[in-house]
């Protein structure tokens, strides 16, 4: 099915996967830049069929995949710049860009992109992570810190105005918590009881009408997804998270989204197939009911 589900031969797909095959500023487990081809590998082995919503997207609408070369031995700051340049050209040309990382830095090139055709403060970015990644820089782990580490592009978005909803919180240094508080980020810490009750929490502390969801591999249990560069016990459960992706598409309109932080390992694709399975249900909900 990959040929079904990716059509790289598109000439308007209605929908871009980009990969950002960068892991420069990992802090602990590196293999971040073999995430975007290791997803992309896994589309193979998915039904066109989406089962939980009923629906085959592919067969309605067209994805095509890029990935952006040449980009591995970059600074933080000219991948930054590469980045929000790529997600930028795609965004004027209104195309639905859903990327995959990549470690978690490139989310500044991808806000910076929208901060040029958008409001921030219209968008509010919802987060599944068990880091807030609102550090200034890197420099209490990093002997050449940077201000666009992995660590630092949640703060980076807050101080360009973007409403911040944090979910699976469950390690920060309290300098971070400082920020989220001085910010006014809605963090939901983890583990907790996973219900009804608490994504309407979720849904209430979210104000604006348009989101862009951010999922970090480690957000989740390691249970469900262990292949990521700084896993920490206690994420969000398989369940909750479709349940949680399917309100937020319900309730509000997504206007982009990325999936960051799939480390893959030798001879295990649990998280990489869990990833594919993850994009290709955001795709389905994008486009479910739509001619």
């Amino acid at each position: 099915m990959i040929e079904h589900i990716l059509n790289k031969g598109t000439k308007e797909p209605d929908v871009i996967l980009l990969g950002i095959p960068y892991d420069k500023t990992s802090s602990f487990g590196k293999g971040a830049d073999k995430g975007p081809d290791a997803i992309i590998g896994c589309f193979q082995q998915l039904e066109v069929y989406e089962r939980f919503t009923g629906t085959r997207p592919a067969k309605e609408r067209a994805v095509s995949t890029v990935i952006l070369g040449d980009i591995g031995e970059a600074s933080p700051e000219q991948m930054v710049a590469a980045v929000s340049e790529k997600v930028g050209g795609y965004l004027k040309k209104k195309k639905f860009v859903l990327v995959l990382g990549g470690e978690h830095s490139i989310g500044a090139g991808i806000f910076g992109a929208w901060a040029k055709e958008r409001d921030p403060k219209e968008i509010t970015i919802v987060q599944i992570d068990a880091h807030m990644d609102l550090r200034d820089d890197d420099s209490d782990y990093n002997e050449n810190p940077s201000r666009y580490a992995h660590s630092c592009v949640m703060r980076r978005a807050v101080e360009k105005g973007f409403p911040l909803v944090q979910v699976g919180i469950r390690a920060y240094a309290d300098f971070e918590l400082e920020a989220a508080k001085r910010h006014k980020v809605a963090a939901f810490e983890w583990p907790r009881e996973e219900n009804q009750k608490l994504i309407d929490e979720i849904l209430a502390s979210v104000r604006t009408k348009d989101i862009y969801i951010s999922i970090d591999a480690d957000g989740l249990d390691p249970a469900h997804m262990p292949a990521t560069g700084t896993p920490v016990q206690g994420g969000l459960s398989w369940k909750f998270s479709f349940d949680l992706i399917r309100a937020l598409f319900d309730k509000k309109s997504v206007v982009g989204a990325d999936m960051v932080e799939v480390a893959p390992r030798p001879h295990d694709t649990l998280t990489e197939f869990g990833a594919a399975q993850l994009c290709y249900y955001l795709i389905a909900l994008k486009f479910r009911g739509r001619e």
